[in-house]
């Protein structure tokens, strides 16, 4: 767990609270230790001021910077951003390319900043079908922030939930097939055993999700390790989205009794 010592104070942190948020509420002791975040309505916030969908997604850059920061002072482990999904190739060629500029653009910005925070960054997602620049960008960042012991920045890009979970069952046929699993331990495969196959093996499922623009769907991220996930939906659209909706977000998720299935949380 990060050193609450060394964290900035909850003052520092969101200085200027709005009138209707109790920040004496917040317990800095139960923050989600893996928190996912659907970035949705960075093109319908755009259409609504007369500009771009390019423009749009430009625009929600600072909402990303704001929740990276955010999140990583109050103390998350790990943050999981859908910026990209496998669904979103079918999207205007004009749009996929500039958001793949933007995407090598932003990161290649980023990065000494976020390796000077200790943030490890991580892809998760089919990256084969990047343009190379994107590509080259994200797998630079990974190996120069693979050592780093400080919050994990997981980038969902080219990734579908559907796609991960059969790229597992893939994973173990090939393994059945080959002879370097029997059908005995086929058999004992648990719920853990397969998730060690899927795209997030090396983290813990998330404890909160957020989606923003008012959409109250999962749109194919993460359908395996979201199975027990508190959801938060806000009604706003993503480059709107700031660290007092973040907050609003946390206070909500902490006041939630998480039984898993239990009688009692």
């Amino acid at each position: 767990m990060t050193d609450l010592n060394k964290r900035p104070s909850l003052n520092q942190i969101f200085p200027d609270v709005p009138s209707d948020i109790d920040l004496d509420r917040f317990d800095s002791s139960s923050v989600p230790e893996h928190l996912a975040v659907i970035m949705d309505g960075n093109g319908r916030w755009a259409t609504s001021r007369g500009m771009t969908r390019a423009q749009g997604h430009a625009s929600g850059i600072q909402a990303v910077r704001e929740l990276i920061r955010a999140s990583n002072d109050v103390g998350v482990r790990y943050l999981t951003i859908f910026s990209f999904s496998s669904e979103n190739w079918s999207r205007p060629k004009i749009e996929v390319q500039a958001l793949m500029t933007l995407f090598a653009q932003t990161m290649a910005a980023e990065l000494d900043s976020l390796d000077e925070e200790d943030v490890c960054i991580r892809v998760i997602g089919d990256m084969g079908f990047l343009p190379e620049a994107t590509r080259r960008v994200f797998l630079e960042a990974q190996t120069k922030t693979h050592d780093n012991q400080g919050m994990t920045l997981i980038v969902a890009l080219n990734y579908g939930g559907r796609q991960d979970i059969v790229r597992s069952a893939q994973a173990l046929a090939r393994q059945a097939a080959s002879g370097d699993l029997s059908l005995a331990e086929i058999d004992q495969l648990t719920v853990d055993g397969f998730a060690k196959k899927l795209y997030t093996a090396d983290f813990p499922d998330p404890d909160l999700l957020i989606r923003t623009s008012g959409e109250y769907r999962l749109s194919n991220f993460m359908l395996y390790q979201l199975a027990y996930t508190e959801m938060y939906f806000s009604s706003g659209y993503w480059p709107d989205f700031d660290r007092y909706e973040l907050l609003r977000a946390l206070l909500v998720y902490q006041a939630r009794n998480r039984r898993f299935g239990s009688v009692n949380g």
